[in-house]
């Protein structure tokens, strides 16, 4: 699979994706990240991308033509395009899971205010927010879309049946606790029916356990 990430800052990048299981999975050759600079298509001498908006207000946005410029350099008929913002639908993982089956995505870094509209009209195919707040950039957002999608690629995760039993794959559940290590840790012990070997047991431990924090955590989905 396929990622073009699109921003003014592509050293942003550098660090994310130089470790870890992202790092792997490129090396494997599962998924490829690549780093357009907004900047590049700039036809300002002073690669100037930015202006004041239309009807006054504060802050910048993103001028229309080098960002569209940047996208169409990349963009081809099986392209998918996502603009990280905090006007779009909250990530969850069903979202992630159904991206995971694009074969080409193209990642838009808002910037400052936005984008113009218009671009956003013409160009992106979905918006998509990580959560009610707002960050400097999208690129912070574009690591999030990245490592959450590529956790349903096939072969990126050495078990896939872990991805199965994270939180919000099952009915929406959180994930129950875990527990690793020595059984006494300070005085603080392993739940005796993780100990027993009956795999039932253990499977209707967990669900009530994932049960209880579901609904301590969101008390009102």
């Amino acid at each position: 699979m396929r990622f073009d990430i699109l921003s003014l800052f592509p050293d942003y990048f550098k660090g994310p994706f130089d470790v870890s299981m992202i790092k792997r999975a490129i090396e494997k050759g599962l998924i490829d990240i690549r780093q357009i600079d907004i900047r590049d298509f700039s036809t300002n001498k002073h690669r100037r991308v930015d202006d004041r908006p239309y009807g006054g207000g504060p802050g910048m946005l993103l001028c229309p033509r080098p960002v569209a410029g940047a996208i169409r350099s990349v963009k081809t008929e099986r392209s998918h395009v996502v603009y990280l913002s905090p006007q779009g639908p909250q990530l969850n993982a069903k979202k992630c899971e159904e991206l995971a089956q694009k074969e080409h995505l193209i990642l838009l870094c808002g910037h400052y205010e936005g984008v113009d509209q218009r671009v956003i009209e013409k160009e992106v195919d979905e918006e998509i927010s990580i959560g009610p707040y707002v960050v400097f950039s999208g690129c912070g957002p574009a690591v999030i879309l990245v490592e959450a999608i590529a956790r349903f690629i096939p072969g990126v995760i050495g078990d896939p049946d872990s991805v199965k039993e994270d939180s919000f794959q099952n009915e929406g559940l959180l994930d129950c606790p875990h527990f690793t290590g020595e059984p006494d840790f300070e005085g603080a012990f392993v739940p005796q029916v993780l100990l027993e070997g009956n795999h039932e047991k253990i499977r209707q431990y967990r669900r009530e356990e994932a049960i209880k924090k579901t609904r301590r955590v969101n008390p009102n989905p």
